[in-house]
């Protein structure tokens, strides 16, 4: 009988060492932009086409290659960084296994060319399936130049399971942002499908991650630093008034490398808990330094999953940390953009230094009562004869806890035409009907209000527009901007009108008649969180998705109060609305108490 273990050949083993590294274009991008990093590049470039399928080119600044070395990165378990394998335990560089540009050359067609700048020719290679086609000298500028086109195109089947091309595009700049936020001494462009899509020049932490995420994130950010012999602790955290529906700004680092790990997750979220609404997520971008010998980075292919050895500690530490910065921008809220305030002490050289006194009221007796205004409902109560047309407007009547209810007109009046209103908790519009109590919560009802107007803006008539005095610039993030440009028809029937101003930038020369005052940056960038939120929770179109997205963003909050006329007027509206009794997102608007649940209730009291 024939023998049946044999060897692999070559070609073959890199295309399933490629399965476990190079599962879709990001992650190629990922593996280049990391060696681009390594090699000392002040400067790198990526290049996109049809979001990596067609075309993905990386070119750097960094020292280039030799012709030999050129050629042996190609290798397997070729490495510059590892001669044994204590050398595992000291890794402070990205790529160290020999087995991205393997894997890549395995299932692309790649060109590669670099020079090293005391060199005076630069060599060219090209290879396709992990077979080497030419190798010859070429003239380049210094650096490394490398293009991988038609990624899996010796593996169809894996083509097939990647996702629409906005989806992978996005995954892409995902990485490059990733790169990018630990490397703010690096400049980055991003060109996709011949458009300069992102360019971040050389800036400081926080600016850097305001050129990423938009220049609203200058206010949002928080500074955190902590030093101790465990872990060193640096970065930002997100005000907890900033939090939002959906994790995306969540970043941890560990000696420069991006890394997943949910038990530190875990530790800023608890201090954050109670300070965030519900179903909401802290934003953080949080670095970690640690004794290499500390940390095990090769436990996964693609390198971001991690183990500490003191990992219960540093969860501490990290906490710790968070709690601190919080506490500290909860005294001391920072002004400059750059640099916290400082205290200084000053003392005039003329004038003596004054120790200061107590002043003590020796006729003080702490068990005489003072006599002090009357507080009673008399303070609180407005009668007829002081305002004998109370009839005719709304009366605010302060109650316990500073709570207000703004009483309607004629609440008491047994005509069906004639209504009163009373608002509860600044919350919740109470209302008499002949078969008892109706309770309408303002916000849902405002919200459906607006979903369906809103909807019927995208679907059939377009909105009334009000021109801006003064154009509004609105910064967005590279994803963000992306689903912008998904949903531009969709904006123009809201009432927006908008330019792209490149970079991911608009200029916004219209907004919705209807909302003139808006702040129109906030405004998207919350509709915007809303849909992506929509988008990942919810099966609905994105013309339903967006109508909601900007009800919500756009109705009355809690804790607003409402005239009569006000509470008349959203009353009106609800019930012109074709489904008045539930919100969009599927939460009643309406209860009924009847005068049968109310006398059953005091029946039950008097047994």
């Amino acid at each position: 009988m024939a023998d049946l273990i044999r060897l692999l050949p070559d070609s073959v083993a890199n295309q399933i060492a490629a399965g476990e590294v190079i599962q879709r274009p990001a992650s190629a991008v990922k593996e280049l932009l990391e060696n681009a990093v390594d090699s000392g590049a002040d400067h790198i470039e990526l290049i996109i086409k049809d979001s990596g399928k067609t075309l993905i080119q990386v070119i750097d600044t960094g020292c280039g290659m030799s012709v030999t070395d050129a050629r042996m990165s190609f290798e397997r378990h070729a490495t510059s960084k590892i001669t044994n394998a204590d050398d595992l335990f000291k890794i402070r560089t990205f790529g160290f296994r020999g087995e991205a540009l393997a894997s890549i050359a395995a299932i692309g067609q790649v060109e590669l060319k670099s020079r090293r700048v005391g060199d005076e020719l630069g060599t060219h290679v090209i290879i396709e399936g992990s077979v080497v086609k030419s190798q010859q000298p070429c003239v380049c500028e210094s650096g490394t130049s490398i293009q991988v086109k038609n990624l899996f195109y010796n593996v169809p089947a894996r083509r097939q399971f990647l996702k629409s091309d906005a989806h992978e595009m996005r995954l892409i700049v995902e990485e490059l942002q990733r790169v990018a936020l630990v490397n703010p001494n690096i400049s980055f462009n991003l060109i996709n499908n011949g458009k300069l899509q992102m360019q971040l020049p050389v800036a400081g932490l926080k600016q850097r991650i305001s050129n990423i995420f938009g220049n609203n994130y200058q206010e949002k950010l928080v500074p955190v630093e902590v030093d101790t012999e465990v872990v060193k602790v640096t970065g930002f955290i997100g005000k907890p008034e900033s939090a939002r529906r959906t994790r995306g700004e969540q970043y941890f680092f560990a000696n420069k490398r991006y890394i997943r790990h949910p038990y530190l997750n875990h530790a800023v979220e608890e201090v954050f808990g109670t300070l965030i609404p519900e179903e909401h997520y802290p934003s953080y971008f949080l670095y970690l330094e640690v004794n290499p010998q500390d940390i095990d980075i090769n436990i996964h292919p693609t390198k971001t999953e991690v183990n500490f050895q003191s990992h219960q500690a540093i969860y501490g530490i990290l906490k710790s940390a968070v709690k601190q910065a919080i506490g500290k921008y909860s005294l001391f809220p920072t002004i400059d953009f750059d640099t916290q305030p400082e205290y200084n002490f000053y003392f005039p050289k003329d004038k003596p230094l004054v120790i200061p006194g107590v002043k003590v009221n020796p006729d003080y007796n702490p068990f005489v009562k003072k006599q002090s205004p009357d507080l009673g409902l008399s303070s609180f109560y407005v009668s007829p004869e002081v305002r004998p047309d109370y009839r005719d407007e709304p009366i605010s009547v302060p109650s316990e806890g500073q709570q207000t209810l703004t009483v309607g007109s004629d609440f008491e009046s047994d005509e069906q035409e004639s209504r009163g209103f009373i608002q509860l908790r600044k919350k919740y519009i109470l209302s008499k009907i002949r078969s008892g109590i109706m309770i309408i919560d303002q916000q849902s009802a405002h919200e459906r209000i607006l979903y369906e107007k809103f909807l019927e803006r995208i679907e059939q008539r377009p909105a009334n527009v009000q021109q801006q005095l003064f154009p509004q610039t609105v910064k967005l993030s590279s994803p963000d901007s992306d689903l912008i440009h998904e949903l531009m028809d969709e904006f123009a029937k809201l009432g927006f009108q908008m330019e792209d101003f490149g970079q991911n930038t608009f200029i916004v020369t219209g907004s919705p008649a209807d909302f003139p005052d808006v702040n129109v940056q906030q405004l998207i960038d919350g509709m915007l969180e809303n849909y992506k939120t929509n988008k990942a929770n919810l099966k609905i179109d994105k013309i339903n998705n967006l109508a909601r997205s900007m009800a919500k963003n756009l109705s009355l909050k809690p804790n607003k109060s409402l005239s009569s006329e006000e509470m008349q007027g959203l009353v009106d509206d609800l019930f012109a609305c074709k489904v008045p009794g539930i919100s969009p997102s599927g939460k009643s608007i309406i209860v009924n108490i009847t005068m049968d649940e109310i006398e059953k209730r005091f029946q039950q009291n008097l047994m």
